[in-house]
């Protein structure tokens, strides 16, 4: 298992600079009175993409050699990492295959194709993602990407944290969703290597408390399928990522389907930003927990902003 290091985080900073965004922070007078807390959000939503996971997938497909890109790239994914792959593979110039559930958010299917990857379907599951995903590549022969137990990946989504760390001082602390891991592990190494004194929580689905339960019995525990309208965070923990978790994440805060849709009806209306549902369990969960947060300066990683609007988790279908 090759691990990230603090060097490869900078050596990423560098190689995507000209392909991301550094994206903004917002605040809001409503949410810190509501919360108890002084809030920032760091707004990866308004990546050109529109998902954090351009960081990771960018530094992969430009770190690769001429002979080893000319074969293209290839990943599985339920939407975000998906588009972020296609759209930096375009502008390389490279082919993307992707394996994505048939499930997926058709905004997310639509941004891969609109970005010039190829879509190849699969059932909701873990297990039927991968199984897709080994003929796809072994047809394609493209450089697998993994969406998030990767080091190449981490050492992106570290890049998330570097700037929030920049951008804001004193934190007490850094929250953002979990699924597979990946931005949660780029920021535990970026918080290790630079700020220890900062404490890094994760949010994440009741229906989808995997991350959670791992943590609480110290062993990667995976569900198969598990159902939540936070479609990005469906995935389990990896070799890679259960390293950074079991090793520097202080706790695991969980919130129901409701609380996930309160907040992020909260967020479009307060913040003014269209966020999708998976990154509207960091603001559920400190609504649901205020003694935690209560008087803390607390970084809030919005994730990403690719959401279906004819399926709104608030409307009748």
């Amino acid at each position: 298992m090759h691990l990230p290091t603090w060097s490869d985080v900078i050596g990423a900073h560098e190689r995507i600079a000209p392909h991301i965004r550094r994206t903004e922070i917002l605040t809001s007078n409503a949410l810190d009175r509501q919360a108890g807390a002084t809030l920032f959000f760091k707004c990866e939503n308004l990546q050109p993409p529109g998902a954090f996971k351009v960081r990771g997938a960018c530094n992969a497909v430009f770190g690769l050699s001429e002979e080893r890109a000319s074969k293209g790239v290839a990943t599985h994914s339920s939407g975000n990492h998906a588009l972020c792959l296609a759209y930096a593979a375009g502008r390389r110039g490279i082919p993307c295959d992707v394996v994505m559930p048939r499930t997926a958010p058709q905004a997310k299917k639509d941004a891969v194709i609109g970005y010039g990857g190829r879509i190849t379907e699969c059932e909701p599951s873990t297990s039927s993602r991968e199984e897709v995903f080994a003929g796809v590549q072994a047809e394609s022969g493209g450089d697998f990407v993994h969406p998030y137990n990767d080091p190449r990946v981490i050492a992106g989504q570290a890049t998330c944290a570097r700037e929030f760390l920049d951008q804001v001082r004193d934190l007490d602390l850094l929250l953002a969703p979990i699924g597979g891991g990946g931005m949660i592990s780029g920021t535990c190494l970026t918080v290790a290597s630079v700020a220890p004194h900062v404490r890094v929580y994760a949010a994440e689905p009741e229906q989808a408390d995997d991350a959670m339960r791992s943590l609480r019995a110290g062993r990667i525990i995976a569900d198969d399928a598990p159902e939540t309208i936070a479609d990005g965070l469906k995935v389990p923990l990896k070799e890679l990522t259960w390293h950074f978790v079991s090793k520097h994440v202080t706790d695991i805060l969980t919130a129901s389907e409701q609380e996930i849709i309160d907040a992020m009806k909260l967020s479009w209306k307060r913040l003014r930003q269209v966020i999708e549902p998976s990154c509207a369990v960091p603001l559920a969960v400190i609504l649901k927990n205020p003694e935690t947060f209560a008087g803390k300066r607390v970084g809030v990683i919005v994730t990403g902003g690719n959401v279906d609007l004819d399926r709104l988790p608030w409307t009748k279908h």
